[in-house]
């Protein structure tokens, strides 16, 4: 049975994400700050366990990975899908210290210390797979994106595509996963960028979580199995344009 770690997966892409792995009989991870919201995500998995995780906190990520294998035996596959954005669009100069530090720390940062740990614990399994979440915005300029956001996204697609290297021939591939527009509370609470996307993408919808979290399972499953370092975009085309 494969066994997956996926973080913010107490809602959107994280929650499709835990419950698509649980529908093709993977045990799950299941990794958020919100505990009600990770239990009620393990609840409709089956076979889950839910982790309070802040995941900026190496102590933390290394305890989620800890339950994964203490729980059940190893880890196969891991999705590092936490993110925040600023929920509004300001200009890169005004952008506070503060709010630029925060994305890049949850982001970024927090992506590399989910591989930080879920590696060491792959590698004594003999493999595994990882998917990074990043956004078209981390392949692209947006004018609906804010410039720490789409650093951030612009990061996670940099560090996928160098450790997808490092691990290549220790049975590890990482990919990055680049959606578009998503039926998220996140896009729902930055309503400049749900107008931006109504028109922006050529199929003219925004996403179901779900569609995302076939293309993450997908790239976690054998059949991706000469797949690796890869940005994925999952968009309706809005890279395309």
């Amino acid at each position: 049975m494969t066994v997956a770690l996926v973080t913010g997966s107490a809602r959107g892409i994280g929650r499709a994400t835990a419950v698509a792995f649980g529908a093709e009989g993977a045990s799950v991870v299941v990794v958020d700050v919100d505990e009600e919201g990770a239990r009620e995500t393990a609840a409709l998995v089956g076979a889950a366990v839910a982790v309070v995780a802040d995941t900026t906190s190496s102590d933390d990520m290394a305890r989620a990975v800890a339950t994964a294998v203490s729980t059940f035996g190893r880890l196969d596959c891991a999705v590092n899908n936490a993110g925040i954005t600023l929920g509004k669009k300001v200009r890169a100069a005004d952008i506070a210290e503060e709010e630029w530090r925060r994305v890049l720390d949850v982001n970024l940062t927090g992506v590399w210390l989910g591989m930080r740990h879920e590696i060491p614990a792959m590698l004594v399994a003999g493999g595994g797979a990882i998917v990074n979440l990043s956004s078209v915005a981390g392949l692209v300029g947006s004018s609906a994106a804010d410039a720490a956001y789409s650093a951030s996204k612009h990061g996670v697609v940099g560090l996928t595509r160098t450790a997808a290297l490092d691990y290549a021939t220790a049975g590890i591939r990482v990919n990055a996963v680049c959606p578009g527009p998503v039926r998220t509370q996140m896009l729902a609470e930055a309503a400049h960028m749900s107008e931006f996307f109504k028109t922006a993408s050529p199929m003219e919808r925004v996403a179901d979580p779900a569609e995302v979290a076939a293309a993450i399972v997908w790239l976690c499953s054998d059949a991706a199995s000469f797949v690796t370092g890869t940005a994925m975009s999952v968009d309706g085309g809005y890279v395309a344009r």
